[in-house]
């Protein structure tokens, strides 16, 4: 596939003007017949830099998978897949990963995709069952394989590399490092692209604070930062990091209980609340996030402002996952970090300074945006254009007042200021959007 028939979706699309020294060198990197290991920390645009070369390899659709990319997670599989669509505009690209309905997956693979985004396990299952056939596969991508084989996917990952005799292009990422690969791969003659030092660049763009928290129960020292921190019309997105699901229920009750527009995200909940919660925290909704390390490694996630490590990260890896989340793509951020008294912080924290808290003040935690839902998606042949024009030509909305919008299988999100919501549901009532009277209300 030709750079001119691809590069003008990454602008349009994604909205990205130019692509940074890792995409260009990895899409450059496609030309040559070697496979390709990729260094690159969060938050760097590893996944269109991983994608861009795919595209230079995809032929003309043939009927046939030509490409399969595996990640470690569902919520990174969902990503991805969100990535490759919008770059390779008129190829069939799905995904493929627990907690939603097979039934949708099945018939999704009655026609035959170019390209499949997956967990290991869920891929797997469809190839043995035989609802998709693995054998002309020619590219391989294993994103984030560390993480891969540290969950123990690689039985998995080995018999889903056996089943594709005819892959002749590997790339492999990782955001930790290469020193052991996968036993089950053969690469050939391998160039690697090392971005890791970008870490420093980082740290340089991040500030460090401490926190000092008067008691071992930390809830008012947290509410006090937040209220110390946001000083605009709009509160800053925040991820607030604890270590354990338990703590992260009882932080987001409290923040919810004192007005604080906040979402939970851990790994109890299932998929579409999490997927759900990380929709609402993207859109500004609810700019704060009460999140486990779950949280900390990929999801794409933008323009999160701060960091707030409510407990102390228990390794140096979870420290720099968690510091990764901010201070992304060449922006600023600033860390914090609580600490209780006689609490022993770790060496791997440095600090650039003491924060000091104004207890007297209060801000308002809440957006001016709210969520809605729409009784519609990508099955329903629901798209975002679909979504916006039906809002503004029969909802009455000005665009400004609309913002993101996320397109699932089987309904849709949107962020929508929430004075004009009102006048919206009234507008709407009765009207089709796609040909079908619709459910749209706001999301509880």
């Amino acid at each position: 596939m030709r750079e001119k028939e691809f590069l003008p979706n990454v602008k349009e699309r994604l909205g990205i003007e130019c692509l940074n020294e890792m995409q260009a060198k990895m899409m450059a990197s496609a030309s040559e017949a070697r496979d390709i290991i990729l260094l690159s920390p969060t938050g760097s645009g590893k996944t269109l830099a991983f994608t861009l070369p795919v595209m230079k390899m995809l032929r003309q659709p043939t009927g046939r998978v030509q490409c399969v990319v595996i990640a470690p997670s569902r919520e990174l599989v969902v990503q991805i897949a969100g990535v490759v669509r919008e770059v390779a505009h008129g190829f069939r690209v799905i995904a493929l990963y627990g907690g939603h309905k097979v039934e949708d997956e099945v018939n999704s693979l009655k026609v035959v995709p170019d390209v499949i985004v997956a967990t290991p396990g869920r891929l797997l299952d469809h190839a043995v069952r035989r609802n998709v056939d693995l054998m002309p596969v020619r590219i391989l991508v294993l994103d984030e394989f560390d993480k891969s084989l540290e969950l123990g996917f690689e039985e998995e990952m080995g018999k889903l590399a056996r089943r594709m005799k005819n892959v002749s292009r590997i790339i492999l990422t990782s955001a930790t490092g290469a020193e052991v690969l996968p036993d089950f791969l053969r690469l050939d003659n391998p160039v690697t692209f090392d971005y890791l030092e970008a870490n420093s660049k980082l740290r340089a763009r991040m500030k460090v604070h401490r926190v000092e928290s008067d008691g071992k129960d930390k809830l008012d020292t947290l509410l006090a930062l937040l209220h110390s921190i946001n000083n605009g019309p709009e509160p800053e997105k925040t991820i607030v990091f604890v270590n354990h699901r338990e703590s992260a229920e009882r932080v987001y009750d409290f923040l919810k209980r004192k007005g604080a527009g906040c979402v939970l995200y851990h790994g109890a909940l299932d998929q579409r609340e999490r997927e759900t919660a990380v929709a609402l925290f993207n859109n500004g909704s609810r700019p704060i996030l009460v999140a486990t390390d779950l949280a900390s490694r990929g999801l794409d996630i933008e323009k999160v402002k701060s960091v707030v490590h409510y407990h102390l990260p228990l390794t140096p890896e979870a420290y720099t996952h968690r510091n990764g989340r901010t201070a992304r793509v060449e922006e600023d951020g600033d860390v914090y970090v609580l600490v209780g008294p006689e609490e022993n912080v770790k060496d791997f924290v440095t600090f650039d300074d003491t924060f000091g808290l104004d207890k007297e003040k209060e801000s308002d935690l809440q957006s001016r945006f709210m969520t809605m839902y729409v009784s519609g998606g990508r099955r329903e042949k629901v798209s975002r254009g679909d979504i916006l024009g039906f809002l503004i030509k029969e909802g009455g909305l000005a665009p400004q007042s609309i913002g993101k919008i996320n397109v699932y299988d089987h309904y849709s999100l949107v962020a929508v200021i929430e004075k004009d919501v009102p006048g919206l549901l009234n507008a709407v009532e009765g009207k089709k959007l796609k040909g079908e009277k619709r459910r749209i209300a706001p999301l509880k």
